[in-house]
């Protein structure tokens, strides 16, 4: 299994475990990621969820080699299931991205998808699918401009630049900012916090901010969906992955433009 669950205390740890590929997520991984969170969700004992990834990467987005394999590919035939798992669901439980490396593309739409991002000192951000000619499609342009508003979001969703851990910092990306390989004891301390607190209101008030915006969470994201499943039944993606595939754009590399 890619994806491994730990408790400390009334804190659920769940890793993406597939370092080889800096934690990309394929298909099978992402059905793993979301059964684990949702595991974490329905026990009464867990107070808050941690979500992180193995070896000091947080994850590096959508696993483009199994773009083009059907066993692994990640799934965007139905806009109620998120690409990189749990994206499209909402837990009742609080949860805290511990990000340590980088946390990118379809990986920076996980730590969004989180209620709180706490970050390594050596951690990057950043809409790295811009290069390969991705689209964001768990969230991405949904959650971030939410978090750092409008503007910022829109800089940073079209440049795809990175993002490090000062930066993210200041325009609220993150909320706290550790040493290196501190990230999970920090965000399980957090999670061990929330847990005490009189459950019913906190989570009562977790959910009215969830949903304190204009067009309902769920409305939009399927609106992004289905945009992004145009942009890649358009063609779209196939060129820079074809490249990627090939060796181009690797560690964060921009690829040479084509026009």
């Amino acid at each position: 299994m890619s994806v491994r669950a730990a408790t400390d205390g009334p804190v659920r740890i769940v890793t993406i475990d597939r370092p080889q590929v800096r934690n990309a997520v394929d298909g099978p991984t992402a059905a793993d990621l979301e059964a684990v969170c949702r595991d974490a969700d329905t026990d009464p004992d867990i107070g808050a969820i941690v979500l992180t990834g193995a070896d000091g990467t947080f994850c590096a987005g959508a696993d483009l080699h199994a773009v083009t394999d059907p066993a692994r590919r990640n799934p965007t035939d139905d806009p109620r299931q998120g690409p990189m798992g749990p994206t499209r669901w909402q837990p009742q439980t609080p949860v805290i991205a511990a990000v340590e490396g980088h946390a990118v593309a379809g990986g920076l739409e996980l730590a969004l998808w989180c209620d709180v991002r706490i970050a390594a000192r050596s951690a990057v951000f950043g809409v790295f699918c811009r290069r390969v000619g991705v689209p964001l499609i768990d969230g991405g342009t949904v959650r971030l401009p939410r978090v750092v508003g409008h503007g910022r979001a829109l800089e940073l969703i079209l440049t795809g630049r990175p993002v490090d851990a000062d930066e993210a910092l200041r325009i609220g990306l993150v909320t706290q900012v550790v040493g290196d390989g501190g990230a999970v004891s920090a965000a399980v301390e957090l999670g061990t916090r929330l847990a005490a607190l009189p459950q019913t209101t906190l989570l009562t008030d977790l959910a009215s901010a969830r949903e304190a915006f204009d067009r309902p969470l769920v409305d939009a994201l399927e609106h992004e969906h289905h945009r992004g499943v145009a942009a890649i039944a358009a063609g779209g993606l196939d060129e820079g992955v074809r490249r990627f595939q090939a060796g181009e754009g690797r560690a964060g590399a921009p690829l040479e433009p084509t026009r």
